[in-house]
């Protein structure tokens, strides 16, 4: 990509900047077409983990590789032009020690292109932030349900009901005290998300949160209609992408079978 490409992306600080102002729009892709489809719209694209489960069929984030994600990552860098790429540090790759984090940091954005990454966490996760922010590798937090926790977590339950929202609170104050320029809000209350944004000085981005947040993610697929194992209560279905892709193979099965396809129009004589 040219250095003047490079220059019309939004940066980690300009979206911080946005903190309470028009909404910002943020949507997972995985792939260069779908990168450049939402590029125009998006503030922000993230290569997400979820990769694993919507393109190869894993059961949850918790086996997406390194080498996953930095493959994804460069297919997306090759489809924007504007938005933020922030790319989804894997299960594994930061939680050891601050020092792990930084390499494998470092390398998703040098090998990808990134403009930051993402990792899950809170209170525990606070120094790793720290480290990192402080070593020139911009960080989007992560807390509330986060799923590579899922086993400790007990599933994908919404997080911060009754007493549990100090611990969630206490978590997005010190992802942001760190030095997280955004951090994602997932399925947690309305109301307590609300408390946060208000809170805290860096944008908060929901999904299953709420519309008070500063901005809203949602997975490319599961808003497309792409995605049919399964739909979250907070995705909403903006198009049924899937359902008209297997109406269009059944019609080209049918067509094959009866030798209606191709027509003449389709192929080549000798003189053509």
């Amino acid at each position: 990509m040219s250095a003047t490409g490079q220059a019309r992306r939004i940066t980690p600080t300009a979206f911080r900047s946005r903190k309470g102002e028009t909404p910002l729009v943020c949507l997972t892709a995985y792939t260069t077409p779908v990168a450049r489809l939402v590029d125009p719209e998006c503030d922000l694209v993230l290569v997400g983990d979820s990769v694993g489960m919507v393109l190869h069929g894993l059961p949850s984030t918790l086996g997406v590789t390194m080498e996953m994600m930095i493959l994804h990552g460069q297919a997306v860098a090759r489809g924007l032009e504007r938005a933020l790429m922030v790319v989804d540090m894997p299960f594994g790759s930061y939680e050891e020690s601050p020092e792990q984090a930084f390499r494998n940091a470092a390398r998703l954005m040098a090998e990808t292109g990134a403009g930051a990454v993402k990792l899950e966490g809170g209170v525990a996760m606070a120094d790793t932030i720290r480290f990192l922010t402080a070593r020139s590798i911009p960080v989007m937090a992560h807390v509330g349900l986060t799923p590579q926790a899922i086993n400790a977590l007990g599933g994908y339950k919404v997080q911060g009901r009754g007493a549990d929202a100090a611990r969630v609170t206490a978590d997005a104050r010190a992802v942001a005290e760190a030095g997280a320029f955004s951090v994602v809000l997932e399925k947690v209350p309305a109301a307590l998300a609300d408390r946060i944004t208000a809170e805290v000085p860096i944008p908060t981005i929901g999904i299953g949160a709420s519309a008070g947040c500063d901005g809203q993610v949602l997975v490319v697929d599961d808003m497309l209609g792409l995605f049919a194992e399964f739909k979250p209560k907070f995705a909403k279905r903006y198009a049924e992408l899937g359902r008209d892709a297997r109406a269009a193979i059944a019609a080209y099965a049918e067509e094959v079978r009866a030798r209606r396809f191709p027509a003449p129009e389709h192929v080549f004589g000798d003189s053509q």
